[in-house]
């Protein structure tokens, strides 16, 4: 079986189609997938369907919707296994679990392919993290279970996942602009701030991208709609890096030439604007990017 849920939800079973149509089947389903190999407990069934107001006979509905999706599976199945439905879809102890390879689940493939960008940031290996990231990104068709009425246990694994997959698009990014594909990142990065406006990593981001595609005056119009964003919506103004970036970028001090590496080493008091030249044996390193962010420093 393969199922996925990055984007509208869909499982399929030699070819065909076991993806209920019914909106609580279609949750339990998802709920199972998430957790393909692992029991997941009625208790947390019920809490996903019905929250705190389950129904009285709620034991016996989750078990009809259990044994629709049997009947689905079922039906998928070739002849000589007809039948055989529970021993995907199996009963455990107050619980159920699809017994299925997790790498037949989209998020597990997406989520391996993440590990391996990580790995490969940890050794400054860009090419690497951007082909690793590219393709778990590849995994998305778009908002997870997009198409799945969701409850709370549902809820939070979409929003962890969401969350995830700005940072694995913000890091890719980071490689890529490091690798010197600033002009290739710019439309993404466009529509990016404008979703996410007070993103300070995706304004670095774009801020580095402009400078170095030779548009100072649109990396310092980014900052400043930044800061507007930021002192209208929650009255601070934007962080010490991204206003060391931005003094940088008006005194033309980032060099354009210069690969941008990966580096955890936090931000020192040493600022852009200090007005020294740059002693000999100073590497400059203009952007810094780790999962967490970015820094830049001299």
């Amino acid at each position: 079986m393969s199922i996925r849920l990055l984007g509208e939800l869909d499982a399929n079973l030699n070819e065909q189609s076991v993806t209920p149509t019914a909106a609580k089947p279609r949750q339990v389903l998802a709920l199972l997938a998430l957790n393909a190999g692992r029991i997941v407990s009625v208790p947390t069934l019920i809490e996903e369907l019905w929250g705190d107001h389950p129904p009285m006979s709620v034991r016996t509905t989750l078990q009809t919707y259990i044994l629709q999706l049997r009947k689905l599976i079922d039906s998928a199945l070739t002849a000589e296994n007809r039948g055989r439905a529970k021993g995907i879809l199996v009963t455990r102890f107050d619980g159920y679990l699809l017994d299925i390879d997790p790498e037949s689940v989209d998020v597990r493939v997406y989520e391996r392919f993440v590990e391996a960008g990580n790995r490969a940031m940890e050794h400054s290996d860009d090419e690497a993290v951007s082909q690793y990231l590219g393709r778990a990104l590849a995994e998305w068709r778009g908002r997870a279970l997009a198409d799945v009425r969701i409850g709370m246990p549902l809820s939070i694994e979409v929003a962890r996942l969401e969350e995830s997959r700005l940072n694995v698009l913000e890091s890719r990014i980071g490689a890529d602009i490091r690798l010197g594909r600033h002009h290739a990142v710019l439309s993404e990065l466009t529509v990016l701030t404008a979703q996410h406006p007070m993103h300070e990593n995706l304004c670095a981001h774009y801020m580095v991208s402009l400078y170095r595609a030779g548009r100072q005056s649109q990396a310092l119009q980014s900052f400043r709609t930044l800061r507007d964003t930021l002192s209208r919506e929650l009255g601070v103004e934007p962080s010490i890096r991204l206003q060391k970036l931005q003094r940088a970028v008006l005194r033309s001090a980032l060099d354009l030439e210069v690969q941008l590496r990966p580096d955890s080493t936090p931000l020192t008091a040493e600022a852009w604007d200090t007005g020294r030249p740059a002693d000999r044996t100073d590497t400059r390193r203009l952007l810094s990017t780790t999962n967490g962010g970015a820094a830049w420093q001299r």
